[in-house]
């Protein structure tokens, strides 16, 4: 059993005792066990980004290869969601970031090829592999906190789940935090679609010509909800709604493209 397996297998436990105890926590309010679950979580994070500093190093780069790509995502919604902890009441998405995460690995341990590297052989390509997975993560967060936001206007309207809101942030509290992480996740993908554009040579025999529409047509999704927002004032369901079409979008071009190339078609993505 080599070491990076050694350590997906560890972070995928810690993962799900992580899960079990930050959920327990919230449902009983005991902030011993969410600490603990907190712990547990950055433990399980520290092994998971070794787990991949350790592939990086034997292949010379990230591999190329489409449950590698998720993992990795995975792992970037992790620390962004840690980070944003420091300012921002986001606990309550770990019971679903955690597992989640742990499911790609299992995926990517069980199902993935040999590992491949991405060779990218430019600085601008670096650049827009690196806001492309950002941008997908910070999105990815902002469109689970609007299943939140849902869930809570829902409960409101209904007068009913009052345990369940008194463990949610209040809604204002959340919608805040959803622009901020769309604002971020919106300008790091403006990065993205300009860096594509500038090393993309020929779209069409790079496969890549749908996965740059998509991505175009989300990025405007996100931006016209931005707009929305801050001409119009929108908040609620209409504001739900557009975060999750423009996700959905973004996950068809981010992987839903890369699944059919790699696994129906059994092409992989280089750059060269």
């Amino acid at each position: 059993m080599n070491l990076t397996y050694t350590l997906q297998i560890a972070a995928i436990l810690l993962y799900f005792a992580a899960t079990a105890a930050i959920g327990f926590g919230l449902h009983r309010d005991r902030a011993a066990l969410k600490r603990g679950g907190v712990a547990l979580a950055v433990l399980g994070v520290l092994l998971h980004a070794w787990a991949f500093w350790v592939e990086f190093s034997m292949l010379g780069g990230p591999s190329a290869d489409f449950f590698s790509a998720l993992s990795l995502v995975s792992l970037l919604i992790l620390l962004v969601l840690m980070l944003g902890m420091l300012r921002y009441p986001v606990l309550e998405i770990f019971p679903l970031a955690l597992p989640g995460a742990a499911f790609m690995m299992l995926h990517k341990l069980i199902i993935s090829p040999e590992p491949v590297a991405l060779e990218t052989g430019s600085v601008m390509l670096d650049i827009h592999v690196t806001a492309s997975l950002l941008s997908y993560s910070l999105l990815s967060i902002a469109a689970v906190t609007a299943v939140f936001i849902a869930v809570l206007h829902n409960l409101l309207h209904r007068h009913k789940g009052a345990a369940l809101i008194e463990i949610l942030p209040p809604l204002v509290v959340m919608e805040n935090m959803l622009f901020k992480m769309i604002l971020a996740g919106w300008l790091i993908l403006s990065l993205s679609l300009a860096t594509g554009l500038l090393f993309v040579d020929n779209l069409f025999a790079q496969h890549l010509a749908h996965k740059t529409f998509l991505s175009a047509i989300s990025w405007l999704v996100f931006g016209l909800l931005l707009a929305g927002r801050w001409r119009y004032g929108w908040r609620g369901m209409r504001v739900v709604r557009l975060c999750l079409i423009g996700m959905a979008i973004l996950l068809l071009a981010y992987f839903g493209s890369k699944a059919v190339l790699e696994l129906m078609l059994d092409r992989r993505w280089q750059a060269g």
